[in-house]
């Protein structure tokens, strides 16, 4: 509340038609933020009309990566104190939220975490759970994906850090999110649509050929709806940092297609391929492509189901077809873009997108074509722009 509306407030008990005056001044709020809202959807609204003959049958939006460090330069006492971007993620949500998709796809570190303290993990989760909740009452259900900062916490071996899963942080994953994963009425009732083959069983298993030492259940998980599959992946289950459960994947995506789905999108935090932006050095990978094998036989999964893979990481964005040589390739879509210390600091890159705050925002029409539009803004708050858009159709992966 600005200090106009504390004014307005702390007269009411001594003017006459203080609250008349208070509901205009609230009314026209409300209009010039109702008009923003248009204003920024139209083109969208118009590109519907113009394809009516095509509708959509779901939208979605994805970003990853808020947690904020207490020491960065710029963050507030707030910021300092909760450990979350809190204005680039606000604004971020916001603009989702005027789009309307039917869900949003939260791709990991929504906390600092790094902890096996559960006081301290349950209050950052608190404050990112409040930062949301506005897009579930408003049509769009969140789904959180693990990152590596829920999961794991650092161990110093021999004066060496090592990032490491551990069970402390699933269990408080689980106490954190559990209730969202998966709340099939409440998933109806916001998007106003049915979850089908949700199975809360359905997840890697300890002891399995993926190396799985710990229960995964909420971890890894997946369903349908609209005849789309939603793969959720644990990027780092406990004894298996930096890989995909390749072999639950594959299992996973053979039943969901026998099912008769006809699209495919994979969500994880650890990239499979790390985004090369620097122009002076080559970026150290630190997604899945740290273990080659394991993320090669990930990618061979994603390409054999016309799939396409969503995760953050690097905080950035970035849309890539890794292979295009193969012979059916796929996209990989970084947005680890949602208010975490960018990945490019000042004049590593000469690609504006890299310190930009963005968001993907997903739309599967009645024939089966699926376009992405990715929107976002700069690190000094300017104005919203869309990026890119791309046709993320099976098939339509662009090849040299």
């Amino acid at each position: 509340m600005d200090f106009q509306e504390n004014t307005l407030m702390s007269s009411l008990s001594t003017s006459p038609g203080a609250l008349h005056r208070v509901l205009i001044h609230f009314l026209s709020q409300f209009w010039i933020l109702l008009f923003a809202g248009v204003v920024a959807t139209a083109p969208t609204a118009m590109a519907d009309a113009d394809a009516s003959s095509d509708p959509i049958v779901f939208s979605f939006a994805t970003v990853g990566d808020s947690r904020y460090e207490s020491k960065a330069v710029d963050a507030t006492p707030e910021e300092q104190l909760w450990l979350q971007h809190v204005r680039p993620l606000a604004r971020i949500l916001r603009e989702i939220g005027a789009q309307h998709p039917k869900a949003l796809f939260f791709n990991g570190d929504m906390i600092m975490g790094y902890s096996t303290n559960a006081h301290v993990l349950n209050r950052q989760y608190a404050y990112w759970r409040g930062m949301v909740v506005g897009l579930m009452e408003t049509g769009t259900y969140v789904v959180p994906v693990p990152g590596n900062h829920e999961v794991q916490i650092k161990e110093v071996v021999g004066g060496v850090t090592n990032k490491v899963a551990h069970p402390a942080g699933e269990k408080a994953w689980r106490a954190n999110m559990g209730d969202l994963i998966l709340a099939t009425n409440r998933w109806q009732e916001t998007s106003g649509e049915a979850v089908t083959a949700w199975n809360l069983d359905n997840h890697p298993v300890v002891g399995g050929s993926d190396g799985i030492l710990t229960d995964q259940t909420q971890l890894s998980y997946s369903f349908d709806c609209r005849g789309i599959h939603f793969c959720i992946l644990n990027t780092d289950a406990v004894g298996q940092d930096s890989h995909a459960p390749v072999q639950w994947v594959s299992s996973d995506l053979r039943a969901a297609k026998a099912r008769g789905n006809r699209h495919f999108f994979v969500f994880g935090h650890k990239m499979a391929f790390t985004y090369q932006f620097r122009e002076t050095e080559t970026e150290k990978t630190k997604g899945l492509d740290v273990f080659p094998e394991n993320r090669n036989a990930f990618w061979n999964l994603v390409e054999e189901f016309g799939a396409t893979y969503f995760c953050g990481h690097e905080h950035i964005y970035h849309s890539m077809v890794p292979r295009p040589n193969s012979p059916h390739p796929s996209w990989q879509i970084i947005a680890g873009s949602g208010g975490s210390p960018f990945e490019a600091k000042p004049g590593e890159s000469s690609n504006p997108n890299d310190r930009t705050y963005a968001w993907a925002h997903v739309t599967v029409r009645a024939s089966g074509r699926v376009t992405m539009d990715a929107f976002g803004f700069d690190d000094h708050f300017g104005p919203t722009r869309k990026i890119e858009s791309i046709e993320l159709s099976p098939g339509s992966a662009p090849k040299p």
